[in-house]
C-alpha cells in the first residue's frame, strides 16, 4: 500500500557550497519545499510553509538519521521481530502482541489533541517516503540492514498509536516483588526491602488473595513484551528516573527564568531521544522527542519551556483468577464462570514456517501466565492499554501552547506515562503540574495483586484537576526527582497515586543547592545536572571517625576516606574505595544483620537476594539512610572495619595495591552497544560499540550513573537540556552518543566524549544563529511534474 503511494522517484543529490554540504531530495506528498539546516552538532532545524509539510518532513528526516532504530522500534512493538531475525524471537513477538492497543481507532485518535491523527499520518508518510528511497536505491540504506540482510518496512499511521510497550510502566513489578516477599518472608522483610518517606505504608493483603499461588515467573511474558531483547536498552529498567527544575527570575543572575531537565534512561546506541527544531506557521518548537513519534515532548516553543520527570502513577494491577477445574480458559467472575477471549494471530518467521499463536484476554486485560495445576491464571490490567494512552503521544497537544494556561489545559489530555511536568514562561511564570491518568481503586490501594473475581474493580479515573500543582512557588524554584512530592494533607489513601516512590536522595541534593543561591545561570544548572556529590558518603564516612587498624593498607584507606570531599569524581581514589565498600560490602553486611531477627538463618540468603539482587549490586531498595546510620543499625567498629578491609582487598585486586593508582573512572565507565550485537551472529562491525569512557557519579548522585557488576554505566542522562527562558539562543543541550543512528554519519558518536566529560552544546533557536552554525543544508521538494525539469536543470 505505502510503496505504491509514497515511492520517492530519485535519490538525494549532494554538493558542497561554501564548505556546507547541500543535499536535495524529492519527497512525494509535499505541497512546498522544506528546508532543513543541520547544525554542527547534528541538530536538524526544519522550516516549512505548512504544518502538514513540516510533520511529513519530520518523519522523513527522522528516518534519514534513525531508520534502523525506527524499523526495530516498530518490529518489536508490533511483534514482527521473527519476520527478519528468525524463530528465536517468536516468544517476544507473541508477548508484544498481547500489549498492543486493540480498541477503536477513532476513539483513540480523538483522545489526544484535535489534529494528532493528521500530524501522525503526515509523519508516517515521511518515514515511508524515505523507506521507498532506500528500497529503490540500496546505497542509501544504513549499514545495519546490509549486515542483518533485510529491508526496512512500511508503516501505517496506526502503528504509532497501537504500540504501547515502549513506555515506562508502573507499578506491576513492585506489586509482584512485594507479594513474593510477603509470600516467602513476611512483612518485616518487605518493610526492610522498601522503607518509605515520610512513613511506612501499612500493607493489607486483599481479601481472597492467595499469595502462595503466585509463581516467581508470573511476569515473564510481561517482561518479554516491555523489555527489548538486546543489550543496554533493557538495562535496569526499574530505576529509570529523571531530574527537572524551574527557577524564578528573582533567583537567577539574568532576571530570566531557567528550566532544566535531564531524563534518565538506559544508556544506548543510538540515543533514545532525538533533538530537532520544527518551524512552520503556528509552530516554532525545539527540543527532544523519541524519534519514532511525531512532535517534541521536552523543550520550548518561544512562548513556554517544558520538561518532565516520572511521576510514578500506579497504572497497573495484576489480577489473579481462580480457573475452572475442567476448563483452564474459564475464570470465576462474581457468581459465574466467564470464558477468556481468544485472538488467533500468525507470526511470520524468517527461514521457517509461520507460527499460529493464541492470545488470551480476560475482561481486565491480557493473560500473561497460566497455572493449571493450581487452577489459576493471571492477567494485567494497565491504564496505558486504553484510548489516548500511547506513551508521549500526548505531547502533540501541548508543544504549540502559547503560554502557561494553554499548556496546563493541554495536560488534561495527557495519559501515559505519569509525569512531573514543569514549565517556565518569559513573563516569569514557573510551575509544576503532574499529569497522567490515575485509576480510582475504591476498596484497595494498588500495592498488591488482587483477585479477579469482581470485588476489585476500577471506578474510572481521577479528575486531572484533583492532582496537586504549584505555580510561582514562594521559594522561587521547584524541583522533582521522582521523590514523594505529594503535599502534606493530600488524600493519597483515597486518591491513590502510588506508594512506590523513588529514593529522595537526588531531590535532597538538588533542593539544598537551589535554595542556597539567588544567582543561578545556565552553566550552574549544567553543573548541578552533572553533580557527583554522594549524600550517602556524607552520612556514612563520618562513622569512621576515631577508628584505627593494625593493617597498614586499611589504615591508609581510613585516612583516604576521612580526607575526601564525598565527591564521586572519575579521578578520585576515595570514590572508588567508597563505592566498593558501600555497595558490595557495607550494605550487604547491614542488611544481613537486620534480617537475623526477621527470618530463620536458613532463609537469610534468599531474603537478602530480595533486598539486594545478586545480579545488580547497585539495585536501590529505596531505604532511607537511617537504616545504615541510625542507632538501631548495629554499625559497630568491628562491622565497619571488617567490611572496609574486604573492600580494600577487592579494590587492590582490581586496580593494584597502591592507592595512588586508584581512580573511580578506572572502574566506572560508559560503553554503549548497538542492538546488532544481539541480532547478528557473525563478527561484529566496528561501529557496534562506542567507548569506553571514564565516568563519575553513581545511582545516588544528581548526575545519576548506576552501574552493573562490571562497573559499566547502565542508565543516566544521555539527553540534557537547560533553557534560558526568553534568551532562547543561550540554552544548551546534550544528546549522547550523537544525534544520528546511522553508523556512516559524522554525528553517530561525535558527542560521546563531551557527554562523558559532562559537557553541553548550544541549542540554537533563532534563524540567524542557526545559519551561522549550519554544516549541512537539506532541501526536500515536491516531485517535479512528469516531463519537466527540476529547479537544478536535471
Amino acid at each position: 500500500m505505502w510503496a505504491a503511494t509514497w515511492c520517492t522517484r530519485r535519490r538525494g543529490s549532494d554538493a558542497v557550497v561554501n564548505a556546507r554540504t547541500v543535499t536535495d531530495f524529492e519527497v512525494p506528498g509535499l505541497a512546498e519545499p522544506v528546508e532543513i539546516l543541520v547544525d554542527q552538532w547534528g541538530v536538524p532545524h526544519l522550516y516549512a510553509e505548512s504544518q502538514d509539510d513540516l510533520f511529513l518532513a519530520q518523519g522523513f528526516n527522522a528516518a534519514r538519521d534513525r531508520l534502523f532504530q525506527l524499523d526495530l522500534w516498530r518490529r518489536r512493538g508490533l511483534g514482527l521481530l521473527s519476520e527478519v531475525f528468525g524463530a528465536r524471537y517468536v516468544e517476544h513477538d507473541r508477548a508484544a502482541r498481547l500489549f498492543l492497543y486493540r480498541g477503536d481507532m477513532a476513539e483513540e485518535w480523538s483522545a489526544y489533541g484535535e489534529d494528532t491523527e493528521r500530524i501522525t499520518t503526515a509523519f508516517v508518510h515521511g518515514i515511508n517516503a524515505y523507506v521507498s528511497l532506500c528500497r529503490s536505491d540500496p546505497s542509501q540504506l544504513p549499514p545495519e540492514f546490509g549486515t542483518l540482510g533485510y529491508e526496512p518496512a512500511y508503516w501505517d499511521p496506526s502503528d504509532v498509536a497501537r504500540i504501547r510497550s515502549h513506555g515506562l510502566q508502573y507499578n506491576l513489578h513492585d506489586e509482584v516483588a512485594r507479594a513474593l516477599t510477603l509470600r516467602d518472608h513476611g512483612t518485616g522483610v518487605e518493610d526492610l526491602r522498601r522503607r518509605r518517606e515520610p512513613a511506612p505504608h501499612h500493607l493489607t493483603v486483599p481479601d481472597g488473595l492467595d499469595l502462595s499461588v503466585i509463581p516467581d515467573d508470573v511476569l515473564r511474558v510481561y517482561d518479554l513484551a516491555t523489555v527489548p531483547p538486546w543489550p543496554d536498552a533493557a538495562a535496569l529498567q526499574g530505576i529509570d528516573g529523571s531530574n527537572n527544575w524551574v527557577i524564578a527570575p528573582d533567583r537567577t543572575a539574568t532576571g530570566r527564568p531557567i528550566l532544566a531537565n535531564d531524563p534518565h534512561r538506559a544508556v544506548t546506541l543510538p540515543a533514545l531521544r532525538y533533538i530537532a527544531h520544527l518551524t512552520a506557521p503556528g509552530i516554532d518548537v525545539i527540543g527532544a522527542g523519541e524519534p519514532a513519534l511525531p512532535g517534541l515532548s521536552i523543550g520550548h516553543n518561544g512562548n513556554i519551556a517544558f520538561g518532565f520527570t516520572i511521576f510514578p502513577i500506579d497504572q497497573e494491577d495484576l489480577y489473579v483468577y481462580e480457573t475452572h477445574p475442567d476448563d483452564p480458559r474459564a475464570y470465576r467472575y462474581q457468581d459465574r464462570w466467564e470464558p477468556m477471549t481468544r485472538v488467533t494471530e500468525t507470526i511470520p518467521v524468517k527461514d521457517g514456517d509461520p507460527v499460529e499463536t493464541e492470545l488470551w484476554f480476560t475482561r481486565h486485560g491480557p493473560v500473561v501466565h497460566e497455572h493449571p495445576t493450581r487452577s489459576a491464571a493471571f492477567a494485567v490490567r494497565a491504564a496505558w492499554l486504553g484510548p489516548g494512552m500511547a506513551p508521549y503521544l500526548g505531547s502533540t497537544g501541548y508543544m504549540r501552547a502559547e503560554g502557561p494556561d494553554a499548556f496546563l489545559a493541554a495536560l488534561r489530555r495527557w495519559g501515559a506515562p505519569g509525569e512531573n511536568q514543569v514549565y517556565a514562561a518569559p513573563d516569569g511564570t514557573v510551575g509544576w503540574r503532574p499529569a497522567g491518568r490515575v485509576p480510582v481503586r475504591p476498596n484497595w490501594d494498588g500495592t498488591l495483586p488482587v483477585p479477579g473475581d469482581g470485588r476489585y474493580e476500577w471506578a474510572g479515573f481521577l479528575d486531572p484537576d484533583a492532582l496537586p500543582s504549584e505555580r510561582d512557588p514562594d521559594q522561587g524554584w521547584f524541583a522533582t526527582a521522582n521523590q514523594m512530592n505529594l503535599p502534606p494533607g493530600y488524600p493519597n489513601d483515597r486518591d491513590t497515586v502510588t506508594y512506590d516512590w523513588y529514593a529522595p536522595t537526588r531531590h535532597h541534593r538538588i533542593a539544598g543547592e537551589l535554595g542556597a543561591r539567588t544567582d543561578w545561570t545556565v552553566e550552574d544548572c549544567v553543573r548541578l545536572q552533572t553533580d557527583t556529590v554522594s549524600l550517602p558518603a556524607r552520612r556514612i564516612v563520618p562513622l569512621l571517625a576515631g577508628l584505627t587498624s593494625d593493617d597498614a593498607a586499611v589504615q591508609e584507606a581510613l585516612a583516604l576516606l576521612r580526607d575526601w570531599d564525598h565527591d564521586l569524581t572519575a579521578d578520585s581514589a576515595a570514590a572508588a574505595l567508597f563505592e566498593l565498600w558501600y555497595r558490595r560490602h557495607l550494605r550487604p553486611a547491614v542488611f544481613t544483620a537486620a534480617l537475623r531477627d526477621l527470618v530463620p538463618e536458613t532463609e537469610t540468603v534468599a531474603a537478602l537476594a530480595r533486598i539486594l539482587p545478586p545480579d545488580d549490586p547497585t539495585a536501590d531498595p529505596r531505604v532511607d539512610l537511617d537504616l545504615l546510620t541510625g542507632p538501631e543499625t548495629g554499625l559497630d567498629p568491628g562491622t565497619l572495619l571488617t567490611t572496609l578491609t574486604a573492600a580494600v582487598s577487592e579494590l587492590s585486586g582490581l586496580l593494584g595495591p597502591d592507592p595512588a593508582a586508584w581512580t573511580w573512572g578506572a572502574l566506572h565507565h560508559a560503553r554503549v552497544y548497538h542492538p546488532v550485537t544481539a541480532l547478528h551472529d557473525g563478527p561484529q562491525p566496528p561501529w557496534a560499540s562506542v567507548g569506553p569512557a571514564p565516568r563519575g557519579g553513581s545511582g545516588d548522585t544528581v548526575g545519576v550513573a548506576p552501574y552493573g557488576p562490571d562497573f559499566r554505566q547502565t542508565t543516566g542522562a544521555t539527553f540534557r537540556l537547560v533553557v534560558d527562558v526568553g534568551s532562547w539562543d543561550d540554552s544548551v543541550a546534550m544528546n549522547s552518543p550523537g544525534q544520528s543512528g546511522n553508523p556512516d554519519s559524522e554525528h553517530y558518536s561525535d558527542l560521546f566524549t563531551t557527554w562523558a566529560a559532562d559537557g553541553a552544546f548550544p541549542l540554537l533557536y533563532s534563524r540567524e544563529q542557526v545559519e551561522k552554525h549550519t554544516a549541512r543544508t537539506i532541501t526536500l521538494r515536491p516531485p517535479a511534474p512528469a516531463g519537466s525539469q527540476d529547479p537544478n536543470g536535471r
